[in-house]
């Protein structure tokens, strides 16, 4: 992650170490530990008094609430981040936390500001060298075209992201950003061959690389649109074992959704509870 883990001592590498951990166990599908490890990282980083420590800190728990739809967390955490940035005169910090300021500004109805904000942001960091979550980046910037309905803006970016992702090999967010393909599939002229095309190849990445959160959405994706499809038996039976795998952090998985898709699809299944969230 070019630009992001530079220490001076052994001490606030543990610290990152937190954040990683936490950043891997979301993906692999425990979110309560990963909650956890944010938690400690944020704790111990401020105990250092470390300003890049605690930047560092600050960017993935933002990345982390942002997952999980907490979006007042993730606000929070990334406005401190770009003010300890701006006090400091640390301009990659500030640049990375306005950027990811505009994937939050991409999922709450924000997206002129979304567009101005990573529309800066990309070309910023690409200028100090840094390639970090730049797929995501893409992806987020193709979905807020999509929303205002400019479709040939968001093909472009989404084209970017992948191919982004084949040029750097940053392939921890492949499944989720062809998921995010395959939504862009089905608007505005649905194209429902393409978007199973997407889900699939989703599908299939997630479970090659053991990411149990990005198979769930994967999942959801394509039960939601077999249901729309009549096709609710499919639907269910691709849905509820991914679903079932789950032993914690339900609710920190997109749970209005996830219940939406799930819970229409079988009448035996329960809210979840909050034992486990773009």
């Amino acid at each position: 992650m070019t630009g992001l883990s530079s220490s001076s001592s052994a001490e606030p590498v543990s610290k990152h170490a937190l954040s990683f951990r936490s950043f891997i166990l979301w993906l692999s599908g425990f979110p309560d530990a990963a909650l956890a490890d944010t938690h400690d990282a944020l704790t111990h980083a401020r105990e250092i008094d470390q300003a890049a420590t605690l930047m560092f800190a600050l960017v993935y728990a933002g990345w982390f609430h942002i997952q999980c739809g907490d979006y007042v967390a993730a606000r929070t955490q990334l406005h401190e981040l770009v003010a300890l940035a701006d006090e400091t005169g640390a301009s990659l910090w500030k640049t990375l936390g306005l950027t990811v300021q505009g994937w939050l500004f991409a999922l709450t109805g924000q997206a002129s500001d979304a567009i101005l904000v990573i529309t800066r942001g990309i070309p910023a960091l690409r200028s100090m060298g840094v390639t970090v979550w730049m797929p995501v980046s893409l992806a987020s910037l193709a979905r807020t075209y999509a929303q205002l309905g400019q479709f040939d803006d968001a093909w472009r970016c989404m084209r970017e992201a992948v191919a982004t992702i084949d040029t750097t090999q940053e392939r921890w967010c492949e499944a989720e950003v062809i998921r995010m393909a395959g939504e862009l599939a089905r608007s505005p002229e649905p194209d429902a061959a393409r978007a199973e095309a997407h889900f699939e190849r989703a599908l299939a990445v997630a479970r090659e690389q053991q990411a149990k959160s990005w198979e769930l959405r994967a999942a959801m994706s394509m039960a939601r649109l077999w249901r729309d499809q009549g096709k609710r038996r499919q639907a269910h039976d691709l849905l509820a074992p991914t679903y079932g795998w789950f032993t914690q952090g339900l609710d920190r998985q997109q749970p209005t959704r996830l219940q939406a898709v799930y819970g229409g699809l079988s009448s035996k299944v329960a809210t979840p509870r909050s034992v486990f969230g773009a």
